[in-house]
C-alpha cells in the first residue's frame, strides 16, 4: 500500500477497525510462515504459540493467561491529598499521573500485572533471577515504578530513571514512604550527555554499588547500552533484566553484545507478538527479554 492509499486508509477507517484488521493479517502470516517451515525447525515454544493463534486473535502476549486480567476488576482510589488516583499493588499504594481517567487506570494497571505474570515473557524476574537485600537497582524506563514497587521491601535501593515529567509527581507520591532508599533522576539514559540526557557510566562513576539494571525504554535499549560500556566491561558483579522485543533484531545483537562482555544469558520463557511495531517481520515471534549474569 503506498503512502497516499495509506493516508486515505487511515481517514476512512476507523482505529479500532484497522487493528482488527491488522491482528487478522498478522495472524494469517504467522501460521502461514511457520506452516512452511520443515517441523524440525519450529520448537517447543513457538508450537505453543501456534495453537494458541489456531483459535484465538492476536495478542501481544499470546497464550491463554493473557485473559486472566479484567481491567473492571480493578479499583482505583483517589487521594484527596495530592488529587492523584492510586491501586495497590502487594498492598503499596502505586500512583499514577494526572489527567488519567479511572477507565485508562484500569486499562494500564491490567496491563502491567499482565506482563509480569508467571507465565509472562515479558516479566523480569524468575526463580532463578532475583533481588536480595543487597542489591542496588538502576530502574532505567520506571514509568509507573512498579518494578521497583514490587521488589521495595527485598533490596537495599533504587535508582528510578523517568524522562517523562509528567511522571515524576506520581512516582514522588508512590515512593514517599521509602525515601530514604529511593532516588528519581528525571533524565533519559542515552550515550551522551547533555541537561536532559546522561550516560549511564557518567551516573555510575558517582553511584557505585549498583547490582541489577533494569532496561525497559521502548526501543531505544541499544542506546541505554552504549552509555554503559564502562560499566558492562568492568569486573562487578552484575545483573540485567534487558527487553527485546521492541525491534526484530533486538534478540541477537543484545546476545552478542553482552556475551562479548562476558555475560551469561538466559531467556525469558515464551514469545511475544509486538504488533505495535509496523516494521514487524517474519519470523514474528519476539523474546520478550533477556537476563544477563556477570
Amino acid at each position: 500500500m503506498n503512502k497516499i492509499l495509506f493516508s486515505i486508509y487511515r481517514i476512512l477507517v476507523p482505529k479500532p477497525l484497522r487493528t482488527i484488521i491488522l491482528k487478522k493479517n498478522l495472524r494469517k502470516k504467522i501460521l502461514q510462515y511457520f506452516a512452511s517451515l520443515p517441523e524440525g525447525e519450529v520448537n517447543d515454544e513457538q508450537r505453543e504459540v501456534l495453537k494458541y493463534l489456531e483459535n484465538n486473535t492476536v495478542t501481544i502476549f499470546p497464550y491463554p493467561f493473557y485473559n486472566n486480567y479484567s481491567p473492571e476488576l480493578i479499583e482505583v482510589f483517589y487521594d484527596h491529598g495530592n488529587g492523584m488516583h492510586y491501586v495497590f499493588l502487594d498492598g503499596k499504594r502505586l500512583y499514577f499521573r494526572k489527567g488519567w481517567s479511572k477507565k485508562r487506570i484500569q486499562r494500564a494497571f491490567a496491563d502491567l500485572t499482565r506482563e509480569q505474570d508467571v507465565n509472562s515473557p515479558h516479566r523480569y524476574l524468575s526463580d532463578n533471577f532475583t533481588v536480595n537485600y543487597d542489591d542496588i537497582i538502576a530502574d532505567i524506563g520506571a514509568a509507573e515504578g512498579n518494578f521497583s514497587l514490587s521488589v521495595i521491601d527485598k533490596i537495599k535501593k533504587t535508582y528510578l530513571f523517568e524522562s517523562d515529567y509528567r511522571w515524576i509527581e506520581a512516582l514522588k507520591a508512590t515512593f514517599a514512604p521509602y525515601s530514604a532508599k529511593v532516588e528519581i533522576i528525571n533524565k533519559r539514559v542515552a550515550d551522551y550527555d547533555d541537561k536532559n540526557n546522561i550516560r549511564f557510566d557518567t551516573f555510575y562513576n558517582t553511584r557505585r554499588g549498583i547490582t541489577i539494571l533494569k532496561i525497559d525504554v521502548d526501543g531505544a535499549e541499544k542506546s541505554v547500552l552504549s552509555s554503559c560500556r564502562a560499566i558492562l566491561s568492568g569486573k562487578v558483579q552484575l545483573k540485567i533484566a534487558l527487553c527485546t522485543y521492541h525491534k526484530n533484531n533486538d534478540e541477537e545483537d543484545f546476545t552478542m553484545l553482552l556475551k562479548d562482555y562476558g555475560f551469561k544469558i538466559s531467556y525469558s520463557k515464551g514469545y511475544m507478538i509486538h504488533y505495535y511495531d509496523k516494521k514487524i517481520k517474519a519470523p514474528w515471534l519476539r523474546r520478550g527479554l533477556i537476563r544477563a549474569v556477570k
